[in-house]
């Protein structure tokens, strides 16, 4: 008996621990929206980058493999890949004070790291591991760079340290913008992607002549707004809902048609 109570003891800790840990790690878009995002591009690829993606990931659909980069988190080889999935900027910086971070920052982070991963597709002599890694974690890390809060602030954790109540539960500003409002939509990532794959021409044309470095600055605006809004300890609910369910759908969006064209463009 006292066996089994020391044992439930060192589980309670161990799940509560869990739980305290996991606001911190969390992932961009959850399952459901970087499915959306990869979703989403594989309708509007080149039939030579389909074909080339193919000879990569197989049978590996991209919206499956959009979840990679956070799957292998529970692998501690991959550790080394944790900065990739964000850049911490700091608040209050116009377009110039954010492309300074972007050109001068060395660490590994999700702009500089796209950047590699887009060499090592292009480079004739890769090899089909490395091809294989940079591609799927350049499909994740593409559904990432347009969640705006992986471009957020470096003291907060990219707003997990910001307490809210998500429908009078405990939740952060990250995980609301993770899963939490995604989810809420009581969509599959097949039926959200029908639901929202309706962009206009002017806006396929904006979104695919926009750099790497403006699509950061363009979810970094967003996220600033989020940040002005969305205060400390807020009660979010319907209202929260529908005040940005049209931003964050536009943002699966975006990260989708973006994606689309970076894989065109490597594979042209």
């Amino acid at each position: 008996m006292i066996f089994k109570s020391i044992k439930k003891k060192l589980f309670t800790i161990a799940a509560v621990g869990l739980m305290a840990y996991l606001p911190l790690q969390a992932n961009a878009w959850g399952m459901i929206g970087h499915r959306v995002v990869g979703e989403i591009a594989d309708s509007y690829l080149t039939a030579k980058a389909r074909k080339a993606i193919q000879a990569i990931l197989g049978s590996e659909s991209i919206a499956m493999s959009a979840n990679w980069g956070d799957f292998i988190k529970s692998d501690s080889t991959y550790n080394y890949l944790y900065n990739w999935h964000f850049v911490n900027l700091p608040g209050g910086l116009d377009k110039q004070g954010v492309y300074n971070i972007l050109e001068t920052e060395k660490a590994p982070n999700l702009y500089n790291k796209i950047v590699d991963l887009t060499a090592v597709l292009k480079k004739p002599g890769s090899t089909a591991s490395e091809k294989k890694l940079a591609l799927r974690m350049l499909i994740h890390m593409m559904g990432d760079l347009c969640q705006p809060m992986h471009v957020a602030h470096k003291e907060d954790l990219g707003g997990n340290r910001v307490s809210v109540l998500w429908f009078n539960e405990k939740s952060n500003l990250h995980r609301v913008w993770d899963e939490q409002l995604i989810e809420y939509q009581q969509l599959s990532y097949t039926e959200y992607t029908k639901a929202i794959n309706h962009p206009s021409a002017v806006q396929l044309y904006n979104w695919r002549n926009t750099s790497l470095k403006d699509c950061i600055y363009d979810s970094y605006q967003v996220c600033s707004k989020i940040y002005d809004y969305t205060k400390p300890d807020a009660k979010l609910s319907y209202r929260y809902n529908f005040d940005w369910v049209g931003t964050l759908n536009e943002q699966l969006l975006k990260g989708g048609v973006r994606l689309a064209q970076m894989l065109n463009t490597i594979y042209k």
